[in-house]
């Protein structure tokens, strides 16, 4: 985390200060104006009420805080949909940069380009009301005789894998709609979520949810980190990542995450 940090930093500290104003000028889609991306929908706690326009939720407000740090004023900046699956793709793209809580691995850096990331995420386990009364705790031992669901395409089966252990083989899915979807059929006991998606899935999606424990994201050898998603070779990609290093510095990001995930406190440690 302080690698990036500091190379960013550096990256800023280069460029004179009239410079950083202009840092995006010729290098967004359409000039004089920011295009952004997140999901369709999308949802809490990244975006209240799926309306990024806004800025509320903490990927819209990340947004507007980078883009003003670029010099773009909020009317300057539009918004766009895309799918996960879609974005991710090579090839030219519709927005200047997208924000969908995509983890950033080596794998995905062959196909498109990312930003210095923006969030690191502690990992929660997710499960229901009936396995905790059953006898479920927040320790590993606890966790390894439970039978665990993953979206095949998510870095959650190599963290399950590291974090957990478990006894036996977890039960892999084509999305994350179908883990939840098992788990309320009883056919898994847990799954493994970024912290902020798990306490929405706990209290919207999964009847009788419940976030079991977390682990802090040091506990891991390689947390999950966000980045904004951009197209391989953008030109925009230093221009961001001295955005994220300023408001780093300043604070800005810290009050942001606080604001919009401030209710990942209360989550128990896992032993």
């Amino acid at each position: 985390m302080k690698l990036w940090t500091t190379t960013a930093a550096l990256i800023a500290l280069a460029l004179p200060a009239a410079a950083q104003d202009d840092c995006a000028s010729g290098k967004t889609l359409t000039e004089g104006r920011l295009t952004v991306a997140t999901g369709n929908p999308a949802y809490y706690p990244w975006v209240m009420d799926d309306a990024p326009e806004s800025g509320q939720g903490f990927e819209a407000a990340v947004a507007y805080a980078v883009a003003a740090e670029m010099g773009f004023a909020a009317d300057q900046v539009d918004w766009v949909r895309t799918s996960f699956d879609q974005a991710i793709q090579p090839g030219a793209k519709d927005f200047d940069f997208n924000l969908q809580q995509y983890s950033i691995t080596e794998d995905r850096e062959k196909m498109v380009d990312f930003s210095a990331p923006y969030y690191t995420s502690a990992m929660a386990v997710l499960t229901t009301q009936g396995v905790v009364d059953a006898g479920a705790t927040p320790t590993i031992e606890s966790l390894r005789a439970l039978k665990w669901g993953a979206d095949a395409n998510t870095t959650a089966v190599p963290m399950l894998a590291e974090l957990i252990q478990p006894a036996s083989d977890p039960l892999l899915y084509g999305d994350n709609a179908d883990v939840t979807a098992a788990m309320q059929a009883g056919q898994i006991d847990a799954a493994l979520f970024d912290l902020p998606t798990a306490l929405y899935l706990a209290a919207v999606v999964v009847d009788g949810g419940v976030i079991l424990g977390q682990f802090p994201p040091e506990r891991s050898q390689n947390p999950d980190q966000f980045g904004m998603l951009m197209e391989e070779g953008s030109a925009l990609k230093p221009c961001v990542d001295a955005a994220l290093a300023s408001l780093t510095e300043s604070g800005k990001l810290a009050e942001i995450e606080a604001e919009w995930l401030q209710a990942t406190t209360g989550v128990p440690l896992i032993q």
